[in-house]
């Protein structure tokens, strides 16, 4: 077992030649392949469905676990899939974005087309039995049957076609809000609130400027190959105002949220992420250079990600500082002193 690449590929996605692919555990591969870096993204959102049902005293652990494994390994299967089809249409070719910053397993031979469709199939497999276990837990609601539905789509389609209509953000926004967060605590709880989903979009918004940043980075070869995501339809500029509006107005729906009370004021934590998202506010001001600047990091994580480079650090950074004040707004409801005065 090679711990150290764990850690490593937890952090960033590892370039790894095929023979010292071929001596690594399992584990190991599957973290590379699967892009593990960023499932974090996801656990973070069922971190925070979590949350939201302790807060109206419906966390329940075991439950809640596998919401949160059976989301994380639905977004693995999602970027195996994605990099299978890309491959078998012919876009990761040529030396295409994907392949620049980190191993794309099969276009680089890591894994045959049928290793890559098995390990999609074992890990969507495991996320869909875990889906069908909750759906079973909960009886069979008709809402909870939806939302396994709706996730087995997006997991399906979102490389294609949705990627290609200019859907492929939109289902960002979806995905990692109403479903996952306001899908999370409708499977804890029994009962959908559309406070959770506005409270929680604040967080979905921040994963999608990661998504609005790479496909902003890779603009020119994705009109090339008539991928016509968002950014493509609406222009770099237009695009990398979007990513700023949407960098800003998860504070604007936090304090919001803080001056109805449904927050309590230890949300303001948020405001220590400020300081990223001025640096990243600054970056979308410029358009992206051609070429790697000097001192701009290279490789794992570096370039040519650019912009979605910046994206991914002001969101973890706004996520970390999000969920930790949401603990701590948990943690004050809980005392008696306190809790009737939030309610």
């Amino acid at each position: 077992m090679n711990f150290k690449m764990w850690g490593k590929a937890l952090r960033i996605i590892p370039s790894v030649t095929k023979d010292e692919w071929d001596a690594l555990d399992f584990v190991s591969q599957w973290l590379i392949a699967t892009r593990a870096a960023v499932l974090i993204m996801t656990f973070l959102s069922a971190a925070l469905a979590g949350l939201f049902a302790a807060r109206d005293g419906g966390f329940q652990f075991l439950p809640w676990l596998a919401v949160a494994v059976g989301l994380v390994l639905a977004h693995a299967t999602n970027n195996i899939v994605n990099d299978y089809t890309d491959y078998v249409r012919g876009v990761d070719s040529n030396n295409y974005y994907r392949t620049q910053y980190g191993p794309q397993p099969v276009a680089d031979g890591l894994l045959t087309k049928k290793q890559t469709l098995l390990w999609a199939s074992l890990t969507g497999l495991v996320a869909l039995a875990i889906g069908l276990g909750l759906c079973a837990w909960r009886q069979w609601d008709p809402v909870v049957l939806f939302l396994l539905f709706a996730g087995v789509v997006l997991v399906l389609a979102y490389t294609w076609p949705l990627k290609y209509i200019a859907l492929g953000e939109v289902s960002v926004i979806l995905a990692w809000g109403p479903f996952m967060i306001g899908g999370g605590y409708y499977t804890l709880t029994g009962h959908w609130d559309w406070n959770v989903v506005l409270a929680g979009l604040p967080y979905a918004l921040g994963v999608t400027t990661v998504i609005f940043g790479k496909h902003i980075d890779k603009i020119d070869v994705d009109r090339a190959k008539k991928i016509h995501t968002l950014p493509v339809l609406i222009g770099e500029r237009a695009g990398r105002w979007t990513v700023i509006g949407l960098m800003v107005v998860p504070y604007l729906l936090v304090g919001g949220l803080v001056a109805t009370k449904y927050f309590t004021p230890v949300l303001a934590l948020v405001l220590l992420a400020v300081p990223s998202t001025i640096r990243s506010v600054k970056f979308f001001l410029k358009p992206r250079p051609a070429e790697r600047p000097e001192g701009f990091p290279e490789g794992n994580g570096g370039w040519p990600l650019y912009f979605v480079h910046r994206c991914f650090l002001n969101n973890r950074a706004f996520g970390m500082w999000f969920l930790l004040g949401l603990i701590l707004d948990v943690a004050v409801r809980l005392i008696p002193a306190t809790a009737s005065f939030w309610r």
